[in-house]
């Protein structure tokens, strides 16, 4: 007789419903409505419950999102007794024929950065080759997964580069509060193995224009060497703070680049003292000019 033991989660809409032996067979499932249950009978079963969101079936455990209308106190020991009744009586977890989406293994992890209003996650694997900014929903045509995160109503920009996210929020929340929905939203959205960008699209992007060899050949020499700098010395730096510096131009008359900052940079309280501080004194040093001054775009 099978006996279901209840562990609470990190996250209080999730209770995980642990099995003695595993039921899944090294395979991960996820179902967010009944339609999607064709080979899960137990899961089929759990979504008559109205509270029920999401069912996961992994290793030993079956775990479950709750909707909002219950606490998990009042429920939790029913639901381990339909589960423990259904196994027991013969019921099937999951059906070995039938056709089964696999899981790809992502992990997503947090980062602060210098910026307070922004987090950057970070994936373990290639995200994208072209970096790519949106403040709004309207301007995610390229990335169907920052259109998905915008309808977070707390998401205010987002930030993609290379295997990681930068968010940034709006004041009316706290990160502590909906950091965990973020990043199990993330992880989720990998391992379904869903489109996180269209990189020919993004090519096509005016803030991708400036990414390319072509607009790097057609410049002034000293442009270049400004280039050459940022690439070299700061944007490493600055990456790993969950932001990007972009080169904007240069006049050669008043000796003013113009640089924009993206992700966790634009708009972070100490971007103006690393922009005077440290790159506008590096750029002097290095291209032998005291008259160089850096100025900043938010983009």
């Amino acid at each position: 007789m099978e006996t279901i033991t209840i562990r609470p989660t990190q996250n209080a809409s999730i209770v995980k419903f642990e099995f003695s032996d595993f039921i899944a067979n090294n395979n991960n499932y996820e179902y967010k409505n009944i339609d999607e249950t064709a080979n899960s009978p137990l899961a089929k079963q759990l979504f008559f419950l109205p509270f029920v969101k999401t069912v996961y079936i992994s290793g030993n455990f079956i775990g479950i999102e709750k909707y909002s209308i219950v606490e998990w106190a009042d429920v939790q020991d029913d639901v381990a007794k339909q589960i423990e009744d259904f196994v027991n009586n013969g019921g099937v977890i999951l059906a070995e024929n039938a056709q089964t989406k696999k899981k790809v293994p992502s992990t997503v992890y947090v980062e602060a950065t210098p910026n307070p209003a922004t987090l950057k996650f970070v994936a373990n694997k290639l995200l994208t080759k072209t970096s790519a900014e949106f403040k709004n929903i309207d301007d995610t045509a390229a990335s169907p997964l920052a259109r998905e995160l915008f309808k977070f109503p707390f998401i205010k920009e987002i930030f993609i580069d290379e295997n990681y996210i930068s968010i940034t929020k709006y004041a009316m929340t706290e990160w502590d509060e909906i950091t965990p929905e973020v990043r199990s939203f993330i992880k989720v959205y990998l391992e379904e193995s869903k489109p996180v960008i269209d990189e020919s699209l993004i090519q096509k992007l005016p803030q991708a224009e400036k990414q390319q060899e072509a607009y790097f050949d057609a410049l002034d020499t000293t442009s270049q060497q400004i280039i050459n700098i940022l690439e070299e010395y700061v944007k490493p730096a600055v990456q790993a703070d969950g932001g990007n510096i972009a080169f904007e131009s240069y006049d050669e008359t008043e000796k003013r680049v113009k640089v924009v900052l993206q992700g966790a940079c634009s708009g972070c309280p100490s971007s103006t003292f690393t922009l005077k501080s440290g790159i506008e004194n590096m750029l002097k040093d290095m291209l032998n000019d005291n008259d160089i001054k850096v100025e900043a775009i938010n983009a």
